[in-house]
């Protein structure tokens, strides 16, 4: 156990965690160099394209020091975006230390100091690795004053290197071995493990990742996870270089993964504690609990006869994405199609990305809403997250959103826009604070149904991409909220329905009018496009419609003979619009759901 280091890789997105640890991976010559690719931990195209981690990694990472002892090093890779913080702490927890990785050019950022702290509450050891430092813009002595004041770090301890260009590499894997502390945890004790993460193999069933803290696992024992009681047989345990390797046993202070015949990755929660099932532990590891749904939104096919396929589709990313949560929904415009919980927007987002990939499916997305508390007049209590279930609004005592606690940091020169853009979505500024001479962090409470829209991309262009971002979920709020429906040609459109605060209802209905306006099709008659709360018409427009010239063949004589035609023309139009249907192209839903502010 003294010659294993079990650590992670924290940072702020694109700070470099993927492309330190490839340099890692290359160093250690675990794998060929005519095998290896940029981003190697990264196993999905779209975690590739988008530079991003959505799944975090294990490797096993075989390095003899200068003292010329070898040692086992497991390193963690973690997601850096705020969605899915809950797998950064498990995997955390899992380890040792940390480095924290900081970009030479950038600095500290709103979620370096969240994952910092994130750390330290697993009192880990943090060695900061300023990152980056060829490049032409990198002031490294800016940054090491930003570690001290910022973080509370010693910034002589700071490790110098460019993860592009490979310098400083080896320094970083001998600070792992000399500063790091080898896992404690006694082999004879019973089994205690953490699971931290999981994936599906269609072969072979769920592969459970976990780190063992106390006692041993080996081919054959039965054990138990504590939170659901489901006993397995172990087929397998091995380690991970890239691929699994098998081992005969592992035992305290080892991170590795084992296969054992469980059909769903749901079942294998992140978080829970596996014992053996004859000789169980005395209690489970702390920290456990649920990934809970913040984003809501309605899945459907673009074509009626993709239900099936669309059914499938999400039973086989649900095997590799336990956090997807989703149930049947219908809808008289869209059809049949499915209600969906995400973590967060870059999880819809992702779940979206891979179900059109993956499977070949053309799709359309109903607003993301969030989660609203209702207290009934009669005194009970109702949680709900579709316009469609939204009940009589005299029924309704009062209603609760959640609200986040939202961290931003930004250079000052933006701290007008930025107070603007927090206060047009009905935040409540609540502290602010210079961290360097010129970088503030400001702390605002704003509903989560403000930030789920485009908050994220209009804070990246007012503050020409140095705001950065983090949050928190806090509590649940009073509110005024009421349901906006569209209506066309009279009849309301459900899936266009949502759940809005009464202040920003009219500007949501009108900027919904002008973009159907834009994209539904002139019939011969008039359609009048309408946003209503209840009975109350709040936005309108009008789509125009085709006119032929019935006039055109009288050549002057008494003004009756045209007014004559034009009433005939007018009365036929009137009957047309009583019989006729609108078609909403599909490219309407897709213009409404996208919100623009330019």
């Amino acid at each position: 156990m003294q010659n294993i280091r079990n650590f992670s890789i924290i940072a702020h997105i694109d700070h470099g965690k993927s492309t330190l640890s490839d340099r890692l991976i290359q160093i250690t010559d675990i794998i060929a160099e005519r095998d290896f690719q940029d981003q190697i931990l990264d196993t999905m195209d779209i975690e590739r394209e988008r530079g991003i981690t959505i799944k975090s990694q294990t490797v096993c990472l075989p390095y003899t020091a200068r003292d010329g002892k070898s040692y086992f090093l497991n390193l963690i890779d973690t997601p850096g975006h705020v969605d899915f913080t809950y797998e950064v702490s498990r995997s955390l927890a899992s380890c040792e230390g940390a480095l924290l990785v900081i970009d030479a050019s950038q600095g500290v950022e709103a979620q370096t100091l969240a994952n910092l702290y994130l750390a330290m509450e697993h009192d880990l050891e943090i060695i900061p690795v300023i990152n980056k430092i060829d490049l032409p813009s990198a002031d490294i002595d800016r940054v090491k004053l930003q570690i001290h004041d910022d973080l509370g770090l010693d910034p002589e301890d700071a490790i110098l290197v460019s993860a592009k260009e490979g310098i400083g590499i080896e320094n970083v894997l001998e600070s792992v071995v000399q500063k790091l502390p080898p896992p404690s945890g006694d082999p004879a004790q019973p089994l205690k493990a953490l699971i931290f993460d999981s994936h599906y193999d269609s072969y072979r069933g769920t592969v459970v990742h976990f780190r063992v803290f106390q006692g041993r696992i080996s081919k054959g024992d039965v054990i138990s996870f504590m939170h659901n009681n489901a006993a397995y047989k172990v087929e397998e345990v091995g380690i991970f270089q890239l691929d699994m390797i098998k081992q005969k046993e592992l035992s305290a202070g080892q991170v590795g993964y084992m296969i054992a015949g469980i059909k769903t990755v749901s079942d294998t929660r992140c978080g829970d504690t596996i014992t053996l099932k004859r000789e169980p532990c005395d209690a489970p590891m702390p920290g456990f609990k649920e990934a809970k749904p913040v984003v809501f939104s309605s899945i459907y096919p673009v074509a009626s006869d993709g239900y099936e396929d669309l059914a499938v589709a999400l039973e086989k990313l649900k095997l590799n994405d336990a956090a997807l949560i989703y149930e049947k929904d219908t809808s008289v415009a869209l059809g049949f199609g499915f209600r969906c919980g995400f973590l967060g927007l870059l999880h819809l987002e992702v779940v979206q990305e891979r179900l059109e990939r993956e499977y070949g499916l053309s799709l359309i997305l109903t607003a993301p809403s969030v989660r609203y508390k209702l207290l009934m007049s009669d005194g009970t209590e109702a949680t709900i997250d579709n316009p469609a279930l939204y009940p009589d609004p005299t029924l309704i005592e009062l209603t609760k959103e959640p609200f986040i606690r939202a961290a931003i940091i930004v250079p000052d020169r933006y701290m007008g826009a930025v107070m603007k853009l927090c206060l047009e979505r009905r935040g409540i500024n609540k502290n602010y604070q210079y961290l360097t001479s010129d970088r503030l962090e400001m702390i605002f409470e704003i509903p989560l149904a403000e930030v789920i829209y485009d908050f994220y991309d209009r804070l990246k262009s007012i503050t020409q991409g140095y705001g950065s971002f983090d949050y928190d979920i806090i509590d649940f709020r009073q509110t005024d909220l009421v349901k906006m429906d569209i209506l066309i040609n009279g009849e309301r459109v459900d899936a266009l329905s949502q759940l809005v605060h009464r202040d920003n209802a009219v500007t949501r209905a009108r900027t919904a009018c002008e973009k159907l306006r834009d994209e539904i099709p002139r019939q011969m008659f008039k359609i009048a496009i309408q946003g209503a709360i209840g009975g109350n018409i709040i936005a309108r427009k009008t789509v125009s419609a085709f006119r032929k010239d019935v006039t055109a063949k009288c050549y002057g004589g008494d003004i009756t003979r045209k007014r004559k035609l034009l009433e005939k023309q007018k009365k036929g139009k009137k009957r047309m619009k009583m019989v006729g249907q609108v078609m909403i192209p599909q490219s309407a839903f897709l213009a409404v759901l996208k919100t623009d502010t330019d």
